[in-house]
Formats: C-alpha cells, sequence, structure tokens
C-alpha cells in the first residue's frame, strides 16, 4: 500500500499540479414560506391525490417574480412537500405502474418541480437538508416526527403540524421510509441498471437529480468554508447533505465499506439480498390486459365523486414481469424472489453508460470529502483500498471503462492521478521501483511505471497494467498541455 497521499483542496504538490477547474456555481434566489392560504391549497391538493394541481401550483408560485429586473424571493412549500414530490417522481405507481396518462404526468411533473426548485433557490435555500432527511422505521410517520418540520422564531408545534400532508405516499410509502438510508436507495437502484431496466429508468432521473443536489450542495458548502469560514466556527462542509447520508462523526467510522458496496451494486444476489427493493414487487409492470381493456377512468371531478384510478390499489394478481416473488404474503416488502433474476448474457455488469457515470461521480464525491474534510475519520488511502477491492477484479471492459481518461475526468485530476497510481500499484510487477508520493512526473513515469509488466502472467491483468499506465499519461499531457510544455 502507498503512503497517504497528500491532498489538500484536491489538488496534488508539486510538479504535478493541477488547480481545480473553475466552477462558476449559479446565484441562487432567496426563499420565502408559502402563505397559509396557499399551504392549505397545496395540502389539500396533495390529501385529495390531486398531484398535478398541486404541483402545477407551486410550480407557478417557484417560478413567479423571476423575470422581473430585481428578482424576488421564491415561494418554497415546507420541506414536507418537496419530500412528497421526490417520492411522487419515483413511486411505481405514479411511473412504471401508472394506470393512466395524468398518474404519469404527476411523476413528470414533481421531477420538474424539484429540478426547478434546485435551478432557481438551491439546496440550501430549499433546506433540501431536513427536507431528503431518511427517517428510521419506527418514525417513518410526518406527522409524528420533528426531523422535517420548519425551524425558526415564527415556527410553533401546531404551526409545524399543519404543515404535514397526511397520506401514505408523504408518510409510510414515501422513500424516505421505505429506504434504510441514502445508500440503500443506490445500491437497489444500480441493481436496478442491471436486472430491471424498465424500471432504472425512472432510478436514473431520480438518481441523477440526487447525485447533483449532493454535488451543488458540498460545492457551495466548500466555497463558504474557504470565504466566511470564521476561525474556530464549524466548517459549513459538516452541514452538507453527504456528509449526513454518510452519519455524524461517531457513525461515520467504518461505514464506507457499504457505501462502496452501494456504489458498486451489480445485480448479483449478494447485492440483492443487501440492497433490497424499495416497494414490494417494485420491478413488476401492470399485466398488459389490465393496462389496456382495464383502463380506469382518468378524468377527475370531486363534485360528481370521480376520482379517477387515485383510490384504486395495486395488487399482486395485477402485476406480472420477470422476477416476481414466489414467496408468500407473510414476507416482508422487502424479500427477494427465492429465484432472483440472473444478469442478461453479455450484458455489463454494472449497467451500460448512465449507471457506470452515476457511480463514478458518487466515488469522486466521497474522494473530495475524505481528503479535503478535516473531520473526516477515513483515510483516503483506506478509502481507495475499497474501490480497489471493487474495481481490481471487474472483467476487462469495465475496468477500461472505469479507469479510461474520459471516465477520470470526473474527478479532480489530483485524485484521477492518486487513485490510478493506487490500483496500478496493486497490479505492477514487485521489482518496479514506486515512488515514495503520488506527484507524477515524467521521470516517475519513465522509471517506476513505463517499463514493467503485471506482477503476474495474466494477460487481463497486464492488460489493466497498460490502461492504467496509459490514463497516467494522459494526465501528464493534460498537465503538460496547460503549462505549456
Amino acid at each position: 500500500m502507498s503512503p497517504q497521499p497528500s491532498l489538500e483542496d484536491e489538488t496534488l504538490s508539486s510538479p504535478f499540479t493541477f488547480r481545480a477547474r473553475p466552477k462558476s456555481l449559479p446565484s441562487y434566489r432567496s426563499s420565502k414560506a408559502l402563505p397559509y392560504e396557499l399551504r392549505e391549497h397545496c395540502i389539500i391538493y396533495f390529501e385529495e391525490a390531486l398531484y398535478c394541481q398541486a404541483l402545477t401550483l407551486l410550480i407557478s408560485l417557484l417560478t413567479s417574480g423571476n423575470s422581473s429586473n430585481q428578482i424576488s424571493a421564491a415561494f418554497v412549500p415546507p420541506t414536507q412537500h418537496l419530500a412528497l414530490a421526490a417520492t411522487l417522481a419515483l413511486h411505481p405507481s405514479l411511473t412504471t405502474r401508472a394506470r393512466s396518462a395524468d398518474r404519469l404526468q404527476a411523476a413528470n411533473l414533481a421531477l420538474r418541480y424539484l429540478r426547478l426548485v434546485h435551478q432557481h433557490v438551491g439546496p440550501i435555500n430549499a433546506n433540501f437538508h431536513e427536507a431528503f432527511a431518511f427517517t428510521s422505521a419506527g418514525t417513518s410517520s410526518r406527522r409524528g416526527g420533528s426531523a422535517r418540520r420548519r425551524t425558526g422564531d415564527d415556527a410553533s408545534p401546531v404551526a409545524q403540524d399543519a404543515e404535514n400532508v397526511n397520506t401514505e405516499l408523504a408518510n409510510v410509502e414515501s422513500v424516505w421510509a421505505r429506504a434504510e438510508d441514502f445508500w440503500h436507495v443506490v445500491g437497489w437502484a444500480f441493481n436496478c441498471s442491471v436486472l430491471h431496466k424498465r424500471r432504472w429508468e425512472r432510478w436514473r432521473v431520480w438518481l441523477e437529480y440526487m447525485v447533483q443536489v449532493l454535488e451543488d450542495d458540498w460545492n457551495l458548502r466548500r466555497n463558504m468554508a474557504h470565504t466566511d469560514k470564521v476561525d474556530g466556527g464549524e466548517d459549513p462542509r459538516e452541514g452538507s447533505l453527504i456528509v449526513a447520508y454518510l452519519g455524524a462523526d461517531g457513525s461515520r467510522t467504518g461505514k464506507e465499506r457499504r457505501v462502496v458496496r452501494a456504489i458498486f451494486a451489480d445485480g448479483s444476489p449478494r447485492a440483492l439480498t443487501e440492497f433490497k427493493e424499495i416497494w414490494r414487487h417494485e420491478p413488476l409492470s401492470l399485466k398488459k390486459d389490465d393496462a389496456t381493456t382495464k383502463k380506469l377512468e382518468t378524468k377527475v371531478n370531486i363534485d360528481a365523486d370521480i376520482y379517477g384510478d387515485y383510490l384504486h390499489d395495486d395488487s399482486s394478481s395485477d402485476l406480472e414481469g420477470p422476477g416476481s416473488p414466489t414467496t408468500s404474503s407473510a414476507a416482508g416488502p422487502s424479500s427477494v424472489p427465492s429465484s432472483a433474476p440472473s444478469l442478461p448474457s453479455g450484458s455489463n455488469p454494472l449497467g451500460g453508460p448512465s449507471s457506470v457515470t452515476l457511480r463514478l461521480r458518487l466515488l469522486s464525491l466521497l474522494s473530495a470529502l475524505t481528503a479535503t474534510l478535516p473531520s473526516s475519520p477515513t483515510p483516503i488511502t483506506t478509502l481507495y483500498d475499497l474501490y480497489l477491492t471493487q474495481i481490481r477484479p471487474l472483467p476487462l471492459p469495465t475496468f477500461s471503462t472505469l479507469l479510461s481518461y474520459p471516465s477520470l475526468k470526473h474527478f479532480a485530476p489530483s485524485a484521477a492521478s492518486s487513485l490510478t497510481q493506487f490500483i496500478l500499484r496493486s497490479l505492477i510487477s514487485s521489482s518496479a521501483p514506486l515512488p515514495a508520493k503520488d506527484d507524477l512526473t515524467l521521470e516517475v513515469l519513465e522509471q517506476s511505471y513505463l517499463p514493467y509488466a503485471a506482477n503476474t502472467s495474466s494477460v487481463a491483468d497486464n492488460a489493466k497494467v497498460s490502461l492504467c499506465v496509459e490514463a497516467l499519461l494522459r494526465l501528464w499531457d493534460e498537465y503538460s498541455r496547460l503549462h505549456g510544455n
């Protein structure tokens, strides 16, 4: 194992030093709470399952005032409503098992609204830290806990209770209550990317949104730490959503192993056992005859007591699809089928380009956090050891995808160089004179890496060595061009 790299602000020490690529972070609007009457309208719409009406109203309120010369504060609903929107964008009954175009439209509107909130207000002003918090099984009800309630001088228990939405999708059926934590969601989503392509289509857009939120939230707080930090004050990065998902300081130690397994979940029996489905029968679709000849009325007319399909409950008899659970009804909602679907022949073990990109972005975010957060209990070499455990055994085509130069550009240049060297050192011949540090220089390439083969005669291992060396050469080439050498 190489010594722990010296990574400060995601850069390597001289002579191989990249400055972080400048990211122009957007300027967000400030937020303000919904007036009581509008909030009550939204709650009524949500509780009557009139999701399109509720979300259309919220979108209109959010975007109003954005075209004026003087950008005004944006109306943002209580965090409970944002949490519900995240579930609506994902729940099977509104997506892969939607019984009407209206329900599917509601899911799409929910995702659009969440994106607009992120675009206009940003993760900090919108209080995503509370809105996107996971609850334990024993406290899944939004009405019973205080985790999602607004705080402030004018907040009161009565006012906070009035913000709750009394529906199953906002409480026990929400993604925040069904999943153990964010990494359970990540692991199951990536299992779907390999085994359940139709379900993955919805998980992909949801996870892309969440990863973008995590990245932007981290970057905002990192900038705050560099510009606004008061001596002796709390590091703003400690309040980031990704740190919350990793756990507080005391509970974060040792959790990275499970986190990395979630990021590399591949639909194998082991991955399915650890990262089970979020909702019961989640991968299954509606039977074709039910979807075509038994469609419910989609029009909604409250005065005439016409509620379309909103009051309909899916039962297992309505569903079909590969990997249907064969266990009895007494099994838990997350039971793994006795016969898990097998991997398609010739399939990518990591689920294809969109899945690989999301995995790389999460690995990069973890690397940045571990390398730069002072309170991180995990040395960067320990994290890279976990990466190595997952990456080195991969088939050559998948290994090549992860360690290719375009893939490594998801990382800060210093992290890309350090991680590639870390993996290369585990593969290269023991006779190679490895450098004491991770500084990448032309001399290191010529003397330590280029002349040497793998430490085994395996064709695959030697190809992996070549891929790592090629990636390092391209990183060095980028450095040379940037500095005019």
